[in-house]
């Protein structure tokens, strides 16, 4: 009997671990079952800061997913070193999460793994996922729409690549 292939791990980020980046993870794990993907995938998420550790998404976040048919929940941690060893992608909600990463020790030996999430969804060089914590009920739906369009993209790309999906700009060396 063959191994089973190892899974594709995937760490989505933003700032706390409340909206952005467990919406992305619960995303991209609602439409990979959905649609019956069958590369191995593990997704996870985490924020740059540890102030919500612990706590459960936004519940506006998870108002809007529960409309949209995902369920968004987990509890918020903090990036950690460890995670560039321990992930295949790392996708940054932002520039400044982006940056937050980069600072990461270790992190330009790991570099090639860490991206803007929308480099993977044909939405421009720099598109960045909003921040829709300070915002009304719109920009929860907004982050859902970037987020849907591109996890099915990064879907797309995963079931046609032989490995790990490369964006469409790569973050350049500093």
């Amino acid at each position: 009997m063959p191994a089973s292939p190892q899974p594709l791990r995937i760490l989505f980020v933003c700032m706390g671990n409340i909206c952005r980046s467990p919406a992305g993870e619960c995303v991209l794990r609602h439409l990979a079952t959905t649609r019956s993907i069958e590369t191995p995938l593990e997704i996870d998420s985490a924020g740059t800061i540890n102030f919500h550790s612990g706590k459960r998404p936004d519940h506006r976040m998870r108002q809007a997913g529960a409309a949209r048919g995902v369920s968004i929940d987990g509890a918020a941690r903090q990036v950690a070193a460890k995670d560039l060893m321990d992930f295949d992608l790392i996708l940054a909600a932002d520039n400044e999460n982006l940056a937050d990463l980069l600072a990461l020790p270790g992190a330009d030996h790991h570099r090639q793994k860490i991206h803007l999430f929308c480099a993977f969804t044909g939405l421009g060089d720099h598109a960045s996922i909003p921040d829709p914590y300070y915002g009304g009920a719109d920009g929860f739906e907004i982050v859902l729409d970037l987020l849907e369009a591109g996890c099915a993209e990064l879907l797309r790309r995963i079931t046609r690549s032989d490995g790990i999906p490369r964006p469409d700009h790569p973050v350049p060396e500093s």
